[in-house]
């Protein structure tokens, strides 16, 4: 069996563990055996379709199995996003916020904190809702910057993302200074993280993980073509433009819906694709699915480390990402900067 293959698989068998060691942190204490004795009368009746209640019961599938669950998913779609936008871009710096995506799903999700929630208006779907038609329409406006004549090059995008990205951080901290008693919640959105997030917030992101994760990988074998450059993709029938455009709005998308019901979470989408092509190599059959899983895994382990260091209370996943983030990449940086290959 293709080493490779046996990759994905222990990476799918570590993400099983995390998930379930990382049910059984928490004030309230719950063992491994409980949380799968749960789980699997869960699936086998449904909750409370067993004959006997287990102790537990609610605060694993209510509170912490979806959460865990929210917390893969985002760091899957991060992860994918980032391998995607490397490959398509051939740049080791582009990751899922490269074209502004993010922050226009911040500049979103600031407006819904605004809202006046006698309105109605400020519910548990606002927030999301808007962040993502934030998202969406800052693609629309980039990809329509960046299209010369039909075609979208590569640094035209980077700049449109960079122009646009620049202008809505400025829109960001516009609404934050206006923002009054809305300004914490903003910051803390702003700073990512998964506390008092529900099976809601898991039914949102995953259509678009699904639909997106399958369209990209469809493109697998494309990305892999475009690697030897857009000349060579052309004469090998590969069509660039669609391709392009495809694998933008698919990787555009899956951002976009795990930043609106997250917020910002950052170096997932860039350290993850790095350190699995270290692993599986660059071939992008493999090495979505294995960021995918490998993204999932780090975004559950950073959420630990966020709901223990302070306990009882608990800070961003965003800022721990950050903290980890930051001087892994460092360390790639400088001890396997020749690794860094397309």
């Amino acid at each position: 069996m293709d080493k490779r293959f046996i990759v994905i698989l222990l990476l799918i068998i570590l993400a099983i563990i995390s998930m379930i060691f990382s049910i059984t942190i928490g004030a309230a204490e719950i063992s491994a055996s409980e949380t799968v004795r749960v789980i699997l009368d869960c699936l086998q009746g449904g909750a409370g379709g067993g004959s006997e209640k287990i102790p537990g019961e609610y605060i694993i599938l209510n509170i912490r199995l979806p959460r865990i669950l929210l917390g893969f998913l985002v760091g899957a779609s991060l992860a994918v996003a980032g391998v995607s936008f490397q490959g398509l871009m051939q740049n080791p710096l582009a990751d899922p916020y490269t074209i502004g995506v993010s922050s226009g799903a911040a500049v979103g999700a600031a407006l819904a904190f605004l809202l006046p929630a006698s309105s109605g208006l400020l519910s548990i779907l606002t927030i999301p809702l808007l962040g993502f038609l934030g998202g969406g329409a800052t693609l629309f406006v980039v990809y329509q910057m960046a299209r010369i004549g039909g075609k979208v090059p590569v640094i035209t995008l980077l700049l449109a993302g960079v122009v646009v990205s620049s202008f809505l951080s400025a829109v960001i901290s516009v609404i934050m200074l206006f923002a009054g008693e809305a300004l914490r919640g903003i910051f803390f959105w702003l700073a990512g993280g998964l506390a008092a997030k529900g099976w809601l917030h898991v039914l949102i992101i995953s259509p678009y993980f699904i639909l997106g994760g399958a369209l990209l990988f469809y493109y697998t074998r494309d990305l892999n073509v475009l690697l030897m450059g857009e000349e060579a993709a052309l004469s090998l029938g590969v069509e660039v433009e669609k391709v392009k455009r495809n694998i933008l709005l698919a990787a555009s998308l899956v951002t976009a819906a795990a930043v609106s019901v997250s917020g910002m979470i950052g170096f997932v989408g860039l350290i993850i694709p790095h350190a699995t092509r270290m692993i599986v190599g660059p071939d992008h059959r493999f090495l979505l699915p294995a960021a995918a899983v490998a993204g999932g895994i780090f975004l559950i382990w950073a959420d630990i480390v966020a709901r223990v260091i302070l306990v009882p209370s608990e800070i961003p996943v965003g800022i721990i990402t950050a903290f980890l983030g930051a001087p892994f990449f460092m360390y790639l940086l400088r001890k396997r900067r020749h690794d860094f290959r397309f």
